[in-house]
């Protein structure tokens, strides 16, 4: 059994609960002339994985222009490769937000200096995603 000392909206309670799948036992609050609120017994939920680290840019330097990420999504192709020529409106990258494949296209003509992202990577909106020169 553990004891807690839990405190709902300003009323401490004393709680004893018994680990296994059995009901919590509550046992009278601090205060006695505060209700004793019933607890429900939780399963401890795994603490979440580490998000992964992003990767350093590949190839050249950091071109002049940013292309970012317009929303939260995951990386699902890159469309272009370090070097490569590309005109205004040519697809860098698909991004997978809200179950759409969305395109990301280039604002500008220019080079791919560099690409900042991989295929399978969660990034935010304002990520960057590549640098074109």
């Amino acid at each position: 059994m553990k004891n807690y000392t839990i405190t709902v909206n300003g009323n401490t309670y004393q709680v004893t609960v018994e680990e296994g799948f059995g009901s919590p036992i509550v046992t009278q609050p601090v205060q006695a002339a505060q209700p004793v609120v019933p607890v429900q017994a939780v399963a401890p939920t795994p603490a979440p994985a580490a998000a992964p680290a992003a990767p350093a840019p590949t190839g050249g330097s950091a071109g002049k222009e940013k292309v970012d990420s317009p929303m939260p999504g995951k990386i699902i192709s890159l469309k272009v490769n370090v070097g490569q020529s590309i005109k205004k409106g040519d697809v860098v990258v698909i991004l997978e937000a809200m179950k759409m494949e969305n395109e990301i296209v280039a604002p500008v003509d220019g080079t791919i200096a560099s690409i900042n992202v991989t295929a399978g990577q969660s990034v935010e909106a304002g990520d960057l995603l590549v640098t074109i020169d």
